[in-house]
């Protein structure tokens, strides 16, 4: 299997051990996004910003491997507080275009750097031009 690690500097520094995204023939893995801003490493504050910050990376890291958020086929959402979903689906009104990845949502006591929400993706990639 041929991996290649995928890391752009407008998408936060990695906080462990793990790439950014890792691509391997046509799929691209994307690890998960907090609201990190990538220039200062500092967290949103506000839910709204939280969630546009997550996006922006998560299209940061698309973009790196050549793709764009409406390559994602299912994406992950992970929230401390269910009931900012509603808030979730309006921000993905903005960042994709229809038709919309398969997604899940999940609740959750408590996400890294003490984050409301996080995201996690798999994109489709189109293949090489021969």
């Amino acid at each position: 299997m041929n991996k290649e690690i995928i890391h752009t500097p407008q998408a936060p520094e990695a906080i462990g051990c793990y790439s950014q995204a890792v691509k391997t023939g046509t799929m691209l893995f994307l690890s998960g996004q907090i609201a990190l801003d990538p220039a200062t490493m500092q967290m949103q504050t506000d839910i709204d910003a939280q969630i546009h910050q997550v996006l922006q990376n998560l299209s940061a890291v698309c973009a790196a491997a050549g793709a764009s958020l409406n390559d994602i086929v299912k994406l992950t959402v992970y929230l401390t507080d269910l009931s900012h979903f509603a808030k979730v689906n309006d921000s993905m009104a903005v960042f994709f275009k229809a038709p919309y990845p398969a997604r899940a949502a999940v609740g959750v006591a408590a996400l890294p750097r003490g984050a409301a929400v996080e995201m996690d993706a798999i994109a489709i990639l189109s293949p090489p031009e021969r």
